[in-house]
């Protein structure tokens, strides 16, 4: 092979392979923007029973394309009480076999698939007016995508099959199993997708370029690299999201390890699951992922006994690092080196905020004095945060500046006040909290959903505004100023719901109906501080009319990234 063609060669599987990771993340990116509220209302309910978390991380990962996007999102509603160690295992457990599934699905098809897929998908995408059909229209030129890199890898390798060189690298990946392991993991965590890795091994094994023992063994180390790209996705999570993540690469990439060894002990092939080399590959992936479920679910509590041993609490000690103020009094004298260093006080604010906001949820379902004490504490710190922020821009505002400069004075003083605001309704929901538990009361069943499925809507906007404040990107603030709206109507929609269950003399909602109100006015209230970091943002874009955003706004959120 000349030096042209390799240059050829490398520049279409490149791209190929590039295409095939762009096509899996306008998937999950479609299923996000679509249905993202229905899967984590659907996964935080998961805690009833492992068989039901298995099912619940099975369906997730195959709505999002990845089991590391639902350990990502499990592992958030661990940090905040919504799912416990045991229900999390189980999910992950699950999302491992979806992933696999998913891999399944997308290497059965017709020709005809492509194009009646992309006619079909750009036609909801460009022509829908509802956000949901033109997600299913993205997905579909996703799934479109993903068959179309598939045929390009194909078609790349093609000139490979026969060449001398080629079977000489490939039968030596045969031989060192090791090798192969290593480079399955390393390949699924630099491309962030097992789903990719195992579709680009199955079909080199396809051409005849992969052999059957490399492909296995790359396939298992897939599975061991997908598992630890959730790990560092979620290294700088607490504790109790991080035992369960870290319990899945252990048993995930250590029985990967496993049975790698032991299918290198014996000379039996792989065909009882399947005639060609390439099904016996992409079924193993499937077989190995349901097996390891199979295996775990009975000894699950034990496992998460194990890892809550391991990885134990650990008290709250003083940092010696402990963050420092980011406003420096010398600065004030350059406004462009002392504007950053307000943002970045004001990014901090939100922080502790989110983090308040997102801890608060569980004391109504079980009173943690400790950490009621936290949020109360940190009530404090934003207080402090927001007096200092003011006091540095209006000493900076005396300085002169340009007439931008001062927009952004005005701002960031605005955003800090509405995050205060934020926090003292947050302090508030703690105290209502420590009310319902004092009066020995609780919120109905149906009335606890509620409240969580909506806390969790509008935990996931303070992400999104906090998003925005690092990046300052006009799309997202599109995305959460249309979230806003959002949350007004589900809010009106759940005071129904609960003048419903009155109309229907449930006691529990008699005995706890003015709270239930006010936490879901409360947090409507709390959306809408961070919500406001949008507005500057989308009115300097010309899509905010008045305060609403335009027609040609709300079209523009639905585009492709």
């Amino acid at each position: 092979m000349d030096d042209t063609n390799i240059i050829t060669f490398v520049l279409y599987i490149t791209g190929a392979v590039a295409l095939l990771i762009w096509a899996v993340h306008v998937i999950r990116t479609g299923v996000e923007r679509a249905f993202s509220i229905q899967l984590r209302a659907f996964l935080r309910r998961s805690d009833e029973s492992r068989i039901h978390a298995l099912g619940s991380g099975i369906l997730a990962a195959l709505c999002l394309q990845s089991a590391t996007a639902v350990a990502v999102l499990v592992s958030n509603f661990a940090t905040k009480g919504g799912v416990g160690l045991l229900a999390g295992l189980a999910i992950l457990l699950g999302a491992d076999i979806g992933s696999a599934l998913v891999a399944q699905i997308l290497l059965v098809r017709q020709d005809f698939l492509i194009p009646l897929l992309l006619l079909c998908g750009v036609a909801l995408f460009l022509r829908s007016s509802r956000n949901e059909f033109r997600q299913v229209g993205r997905i579909m030129i996703g799934i479109a995508l993903i068959f179309v890199s598939l045929d390009m890898i194909g078609l790349a390798t093609d000139p490979l099959i026969g060449n001398p060189s080629t079977a000489g690298v490939m039968g030596y990946l045969a031989g060192d199993i090791v090798t192969s392991f290593l480079i399955g993991a390393l390949f699924a965590w630099g491309v962030h997708s097992s789903v990719a890795a195992v579709l680009f091994f199955v079909t080199l094994t396809a051409q005849g370029l992969l052999p059957p023992t490399g492909a296995v063994a790359m396939v298992l180390g897939a599975n061991a690299g997908g598992a630890f790209l959730a790990y560092m996705l979620t290294l700088s999570g607490p504790i109790t999201a991080r035992r369960m993540v870290m319990s899945n690469l252990i048993l995930r990439g250590g029985c990967a390890a496993l049975v790698l060894f032991a299918l290198s002990q014996t000379s039996e092939n792989l065909s009882l699951l399947g005639a060609q080399p390439a099904q016996q590959i992409i079924n193993l992936h499937l077989v190995f992922n349901i097996g390891l479920a199979i295996i775990c679910i009975p000894f699950l509590r034990w496992i998460a006994s194990a890892a809550a041993h391991f990885m134990p609490d650990h008290d709250i000690t003083n940092d010696p690092l402990e963050q420092r103020s980011s406003l420096d009094p010398s600065k004030l004298d350059h406004p462009s080196h002392a504007l950053p260093c307000a943002a970045r006080e004001v990014l901090r604010m939100g922080e502790e905020t989110e983090t308040m906001l997102r801890s608060v949820i569980s004391l109504f379902g079980t009173w943690d004095a400790v950490i009621g004490k936290v949020i109360t504490e940190k009530t404090k710190l934003v207080s402090e945060l927001h007096i200092d922020i003011k006091s540095f821009l209006t000493a900076l505002n005396q300085r002169r500046l340009s007439v931008s400069q001062q927009e952004i004075v005005s701002e960031l003083a605005t955003t800090a006040l509405n995050l205060e605001t934020a926090s003292d309704a947050i302090s508030s929901l703690v105290a209502q909290a420590n009310q319902l538990h004092s009066d020995g009361l609780a919120f109905s069943e149906n009335g606890w959903i509620d409240l969580l499925d909506f806390h969790d809507q509008v935990l996931s906007n303070t992400q999104l505004a906090l998003s925005l404040l690092m990046t300052g990107a006009p799309d997202i603030a599109r995305q959460l100023l249309l979230a806003k709206d959002k949350v007004r109507g589900v809010e009106q929609t759940l005071q129904e719901r609960h003048l419903t269950r009155l109309r229907d003399n449930i006691p529990a909602s008699f005995e706890t109906s003015r709270m239930h109100q006010d936490i879901l006015r409360t947090l409507k209230n709390i959306n809408a501080a961070f919500a406001t970091i949008g507005h500057p943002i989308a009115a300097r874009s010309g899509d905010l009319l008045s305060t609403r955003l335009s027609s040609r706004s709300t079209n523009k959120i639905m585009d492709l990234d």
